[in-house]
């Protein structure tokens, strides 16, 4: 086989493997009950990434299995979010990007701070938001740095 022809063929198996690794789930493929909940992309399933479609269909899949009482609280925390401004929501998804990247160590010591925040009661909460409000970009890293050294378990031989 000659040189171009195996260019070819190599260049050709890169176009099918990109349109063969899409694991984009096709709108016909969803079952009743998922494109019911999933109703609301129906327009725009083809423009919407593979990965996000996917992420769709396993929230469409355990909305299935949830209790009215649980059904009724999601539809709730779900409007609150499309009811959110569109750079709101950005800010929110990079933010669990950054979390998602983060050890388990790390992702236990923030949701250990977060429950201890809301345990709090609200006149303290209030306090520390305007206390955090009030620094300065180099104080709040300073405490952030602070706070992270102060949390790390020492390593045992």
């Amino acid at each position: 086989m000659k040189a171009k022809h195996i260019i070819g063929v190599v260049l050709l198996l890169f176009v099918c493997a990109a349109f063969a690794d899409d694991d984009g789930i096709a709108w016909d493929s969803l079952s009743a009950s998922q494109r019911e909940v999933l109703a609301p992309f129906s327009q725009d399933w083809t423009d919407i990434p593979a990965a996000r479609r996917q992420h769709l269909v396993r929230g469409a899949d355990r909305l299935a299995t949830m209790s009215p009482e649980q059904h009724a609280e999601a539809a709730l925390r779900f409007a609150s979010w499309r009811a959110l401004p569109g750079e709101r929501r950005a800010l929110i998804r990079d933010r669990y990007e950054i979390y998602r990247r983060l050890s388990p160590t790390e992702q236990r010591r923030i949701r250990n701070n977060y429950r201890r925040f809301n345990r709090m009661d609200h006149d303290r909460r209030q306090k520390m938001r305007e206390r955090y409000r009030d620094m300065t970009p180099e104080q709040r890293q300073r405490m952030h740095n602070k706070a992270r050294h102060r949390h790390r378990t020492p390593v045992r031989d």
